[in-house]
């Protein structure tokens, strides 16, 4: 039987305009929590307003907002005035809305301080202080989109404002190299409280995010708290992994060959792997302008297009031509047909890792079960995912039963996680070498299509996951590289313009990265982490 607040979820999606539940689920148990609305179901009419008419520059700006009054006193006062001559729309939300900031306090670097004291001085910048649950005095606690985190928190930087999950651990990596243990489990334990409230760990601590997760990394974030606290950790955590693992396998006992539902895909023979996944068929909102207009190009059906769309938010990447059909661009994204490679090396490391906590509980029989599920996930990843020729691990379109031809830096996964073989991760360096090693590091992919998931763009959680993959494998001079690219290319541009980035151009080192959405950030959390963590491997202190 689902959990009672995910069953809140699905009801919470019933009632979006055009949601529809498409693969069966067990009958709802009683409610428990009450998930929030989110913006859209709040202002509805006015909310398809102030985006489509993009009276904010970025679709974010509105849905960060937090409301002056009750839903209704301020959808009422909009009915009344927006025929009016003169009604001035973007007036009108700023007088009843309360505007985003992207920074808690002003922030200018001390260049001459250098950039070990800048890394030190972002995790109070970035870092946001607990905030529980309002009380029933607080009359608005509830229209607002911000769910609210029992513990302290680090946020990304820039126009990302709330926590995200993916970005977390690589910050975390940062801060276990600063010593700062208390931060690192009040960000886990934040996670637990949201896998407790939710059933799952949202994309990030927002009410729109409510509908997808992110690439689960909760059991690294786990094991780096255990690196500095102890194999306890994993007990203490081993209900809240039991939680993220039975939210990625829902569907799977009840799966027909050949079949998909939510984040599982049953293939033919029977094996279980897992995809991206959003319950919603709308676009999104954070991105709702973008999505409608891309809508529009596409020949899918809009509410497929939408599913690909909000997958391709769930796997980080948003957007990649990973994504899309070969020559196609965003409008033939096709996420949902994916077996994606990065997503069933984590899912693997999640089954380890409940092993290692049965064997840690005394548990042995619990412990082989879960190694079971590991070994069998690994068996069939790599005999769907390894191209031979390619010397590459590609992601598998299950619903046409091929590989995918376009390699990118998710095929390192497999050695970041101990999957490949050694034979398999001379060929992957050997890849890496020859193609996605450029001036300052690895790019993500080797086609160039202004997404800001493809080239000449890279990202520091790949360059992380490469480096550690390679050394995994003895490829030591290759991990070593990359690294000294990376740090270089950080450093330097630290020292132009006082800032980390959240991505950068390794093909052009002089150029700004580009593509997406919205213009590049800075802050960065998981930039900060990476570059503090590599920082210390090559000048120990």
């Amino acid at each position: 039987m689902l959990k009672p607040v995910f069953c809140s979820l699905l009801g919470l999606l019933a009632a979006q305009p055009g949601w529809s539940q498409t693969a069966t689920v067990a009958p709802a148990a009683p409610k428990t929590d009450t998930v929030p609305l989110s913006p859209r179901q709040l202002f509805p009419g006015l909310f398809e307003d102030i985006q489509l008419g993009r009276i904010f520059p970025d679709n974010k700006t509105f849905v960060d907002a937090a409301p002056k009054q009750r839903p209704v006193t301020i959808l009422a006062a909009w009915r009344r005035e927006k025929d009016r001559p003169g009604f001035d729309l973007k007036a009108f939300v700023e007088s009843h809305f309360t505007m985003p900031t992207s920074t808690a306090i002003p922030f200018q670097s001390d260049l001459k301080a250098g950039l070990r004291h800048h890394l030190d001085t972002l995790w109070t910048v970035l870092a946001r202080p607990a905030a529980p649950a309002a009380d029933a005095t607080d009359s608005l606690a509830e229209f607002r989109s911000l769910v609210p985190l029992p513990k302290p928190y680090i946020v990304p930087g820039g126009r990302f404002r709330e926590v995200y999950y993916w970005d977390s651990y690589f910050t975390m990596l940062g801060l276990a190299e600063a010593g700062k243990t208390q931060l690192m489990k009040d960000i886990t334990d934040n996670f637990a409280y949201l896998l407790g409230r939710f059933g799952f760990i949202p994309n990030g601590n927002r009410t729109y995010y409510l509908t997808r997760s992110q690439p689960p990394f909760f059991a690294d974030i786990v094991r780096l708290l255990a690196q500095d606290l102890g194999n306890g950790e994993l007990l203490r955590y081993r209900p809240a992994l039991e939680a993220e693992y039975r939210y990625w396998m829902l569907g799977a006992e009840t799966l027909k060959p050949g079949t998909a539902a939510h984040r599982v895909v049953r293939l033919p023979n029977g094996e279980l792997l897992n995809r991206y996944w959003d319950e919603s068929d709308q676009p999104r909102e954070e991105s709702y302008a973008e999505d409608v207009a891309a809508a529009k190009k596409s020949k899918q059906p809009a509410a497929q297009f939408y599913h690909h769309m909000r997958a391709g938010a769930a796997s980080g990447w948003d957007f990649s031509s990973r994504w899309f059909k070969p020559g196609g661009g965003l409008e033939s994204i096709q996420t949902t047909d994916l077996v994606p490679v990065d997503l069933n090396c984590l899912l693997y490391n999640l089954e380890m890792t409940l092993a290692e906590a049965a064997r840690v509980a005394g548990q042995p029989a619990q412990a082989r079960t879960y190694e079971a599920k590991a070994d069998q996930r690994k068996t069939a990843l790599l005999a769907l995912s390894w191209d031979p020729k390619a010397g590459w691990f590609q992601d598998y379109n299950w619903r046409l039963k091929q590989r995918s031809q376009v390699r990118t830096l998710a095929g390192t996964y497999p050695l970041a996680y101990g999957l490949a073989t050694p034979e398999q991760a001379k060929r992957v360096a050997a890849g890496l070498q020859t193609n996605f090693l450029k001036p300052g590091g690895l790019v993500t992919t080797l086609s160039a299509t202004h997404q800001q998931w493809d080239a000449p763009n890279a990202w520091a959680p790949l360059q992380h996951l490469a480096i550690e993959g390679l050394a995994r494998y003895d490829q030591k001079a290759l991990s070593d590289t990359v690294s000294h690219r990376w740090v270089r290319l950080n450093t330097r541009v630290y020292g132009q313009t006082g800032k980390l980035l959240e991505k950068y151009d390794v093909e052009n080192v002089n150029r700004p990265a580009g593509g997406g959405e919205y213009p590049l950030q800075d802050g960065f959390g998981w930039t900060n982490g990476v570059l503090l963590r590599l920082l210390n491997r090559e000048q120990p202190r």
